[in-house]
């Protein structure tokens, strides 16, 4: 274990929900959004297509966030991000192993060191260098400005996306019909699990920021109902929150009965909204949590006409492998 994530270990698992104010790790925030970015499109370039673009995602890890195996030249090589020892490790399937310090250093400087890596394994991914979803699109080998790293912000931002991993993936449990993994969203900096109806869904609009519209449309070309968590966004909703849309969205969710008392309808983002202090402080953070996950489906999946006998397990015991 290394001398940094020795000292900070103690204070940040006194509970599995840290606090984590946008305030306090802005800086480190838009540094590892990059960061994160860069090592997202090399998933986009190595794995195979799947729908909704769900094979660029990355996935929590018991020490940070990874990309799982990617083929390469008939092997295969995986990259993950640690958050205990501070280190972006990758392995191959030859036994290969390299390592990077995560440490504060310039986009531009991370970028270079990251290739050149992958480059001592003969992997030559195709890294378009620039930001998606983000209201810049400063070129990752020319961004020398977002250069910060707190560890201890972000192995709390990794704690957090670890127990909502836990909770999303029981909450995906009772779904018999098409659900996503839990997931993480390079691009949005955001974890989320995603259900859908089987339907197809009308045209997606597109418009997101410094991304291409045939992939927003192959994201939302069935209809869905999204549940996830985001650290919150610099100059919108400046807390770590959690979310739930439906896309599309049917006429009467803001209206719609939600829970825990603290969630409540987001009208200029068309989304449910619960602050994650809500969760961290209830007594029962994992409770608060499926209630939010539960009743923003239930609403979504009533108000949309979804056929939730043919989706939904009646009986999670009947399906558990601890009973077998």
């Amino acid at each position: 274990m290394s001398d940094a994530s020795a000292s900070i270990l103690p204070s940040a698992t006194s509970h599995i929900w840290p606090a984590s104010p946008l305030g306090e790790w802005r800086d480190t925030y838009a540094t590892l959004h990059r960061w994160l970015q860069i090592v997202g499109k090399t998933r986009l370039a190595l794995a195979p297509m799947q729908n909704h673009y769900w094979h660029c995602t990355l996935y929590v890890t018991a020490r940070g966030l990874g990309t799982s195996p990617m083929p390469f030249d008939g092997e295969s090589v995986e990259v993950e991000l640690d958050f205990i020892d501070h280190s972006l490790l990758i392995r191959t399937s030859r036994g290969d192993r390299r390592s990077l310090p995560l440490r504060a250093r310039s986009v531009a400087a991370f970028y270079r060191e990251y290739v050149a890596l992958l480059g001592s394994l003969d992997i030559w991914p195709r890294i378009w260098p620039v930001p998606v979803e983000l209201p810049d699109r400063l070129r990752f080998d020319k961004d020398d400005g977002h250069c910060s790293y707190d560890a201890d912000a972000a192995y709390r931002c990794w704690r957090i996306l670890a127990g909502c991993d836990r909770v999303l993936k029981e909450f995906r449990g009772a779904f018999l019909g098409k659900s996503s993994p839990s997931h993480f969203w390079w691009g949005s900096f955001d974890l989320a699990c995603t259900r859908f109806s089987g339907r197809q869904a009308p045209t997606h609009p597109g418009g997101v920021p410094n991304c291409p519209d045939y992939v927003t449309r192959e994201a939302y070309s069935h209809e869905c109902i999204s549940v996830g968590w985001w650290p919150g966004t610099v100059g919108g909703l400046e807390e770590p929150a959690f979310y739930a849309y439906s896309y599309p969205e049917p006429p009467g969710c803001a209206g719609a009965p939600i829970a825990p008392a603290a969630a409540y309808y987001h009208s200029g983002m068309r989304e449910w909204i619960l602050p994650y202090d809500a969760v961290r402080t209830a007594e029962d953070p994992d409770a608060a949590l499926l209630a939010f996950c539960q009743s923003t489906y239930t609403a979504a999946a009533d108000l949309a006409h979804w056929d939730r006998a043919a989706l939904e397990r009646t009986s999670m015991a009947q399906s558990s492998s601890r009973e077998q």
